[in-house]
């Protein structure tokens, strides 16, 4: 099943028989159990605001990937676009809205899901709990690997400690990290002991061999193409000395407590995942890198339009600010992008980072 952990230790058992879990085995199961959040109500949209949700020319961005992708692989028939972590299928509703005739006609669309299957699916839209293999085309992961469960961690004078937490929020440290665990924190996020700022918060890490896993498996879905995540990111010179384990629920921040009503999210190290990942090639960068590369810049059509074409004017108008918000630095544009390609020369768009 997308997004699920896998293989617990003896430690972990130890520490579920006092009714705190770690981290990992508490999110799995208040975001993927069977009542948990990604399963039930009325989805992640009710809760929180994508790129996805907030305009449409994410989607545009999405197409004109695919078109340099469908190019560079010899415009095969069919050519699959998979959404891994759907939701409700919107992305690829926006897409299927977007697209020329030669396209729609040759294009497999694949919803990956943990949810049933909604009842308004829109038809053409194949949906699935788990990744289809063999893929040519495209795999888009568009905060998800956030939602994939983790292990937290925090430092104290004998060196790491997980965090366990009971179906309150209530945290507690527990085991240490097993041997796997440790080289990981080694290699991809250093003791942030030496943070010179004083701070009552304990220092934190969020340890991403989940995610690592998680992205290998989506990239190995991929016979030939490119495969995306886009994220809350951070690399390994900037790792929050503090974590960044939280919740969202009803479109606030809330405390990430994993009794199934909030979503639970983390920061991605996508440098690691890109490093477990077996490609062709890989490109990291933020998502307004990407969307300048790709032409949308968010900068205002010129005046002299609205003499000539007043409704064309306020359609640029509208699409420049759209796109003025997903672009920016401080916003959906500082979001972070990982592609990585599988028998496939580099779309042009993303040779220019």
């Amino acid at each position: 099943m997308v997004g699920r952990t896998q293989g617990h230790g003896k430690g972990h058992r130890q520490v579920a028989e006092t009714g705190f879990l770690p981290w990992s085995l508490a999110m799995e199961r208040a975001l993927y159990g069977p009542d948990g959040f990604y399963r039930a109500g009325q989805g992640p949209a009710a809760h929180f605001r994508t790129s996805v949700h907030a305009s449409p020319l994410f989607a545009t961005a999405v197409v004109r990937l695919l078109h340099e992708v469908d190019e560079a692989l010899g415009r095969p028939d069919p050519i699959t676009l998979v959404d891994v972590g759907a939701g409700r299928a919107e992305l690829l509703d926006a897409v299927r809205a977007q697209l020329d005739e030669s396209l729609a006609q040759r294009l497999r669309l694949v919803a990956v899901e943990v949810a049933p299957k909604p009842d308004n699916l829109t038809s053409g839209i194949e949906w699935r709990n788990d990744l289809p293999a063999g893929v040519t085309g495209l795999l888009i992961a568009n905060e998800w690997l956030d939602n994939v469960p983790c292990d937290v961690a925090e430092v104290t004078p004998h060196g790491w400690r997980l965090v366990v937490v009971a179906a309150d929020g209530t945290e507690r440290l527990g085991p240490e990290p097993d041997p796997d665990q440790q080289a990981w924190l080694s290699t991809w996020w250093p003791n942030p002991a030496s943070f010179d700022e004083p701070s009552d918060q304990p220092l934190r890490a969020e340890i991403g061999l989940s995610r690592d896993t998680a992205w290998h498996r989506a990239v190995a879905a991929l016979d030939r193409g490119v495969a995306i995540a886009v994220d809350y990111a951070h690399n390994r010179t900037s790792r929050p000395p503090f974590g960044t384990l939280t919740g969202y629920a009803h479109g606030r921040q809330t405390a990430p407590i994993p009794d199934g009503l909030c979503d639970i999210t983390a920061h991605v190290a996508l440098d690691s995942c890109a490093a477990a990942t077996p490609a062709d090639w890989t490109a990291l960068a933020t998502q307004r890198e990407v969307f300048h590369s790709l032409g949308m810049t968010g900068g205002r059509p010129d005046l002299a339009l609205a003499s000539i074409d007043p409704r064309g004017y306020l359609r640029a108008l509208s699409q420049a600010s759209a796109a003025a918000e997903l672009t920016d630095p401080l916003g959906l544009g500082g979001f972070g992008w990982l592609a990585q390609g599988v028998a496939i020369s580099m779309p042009p768009a993303l040779a220019r980072l």
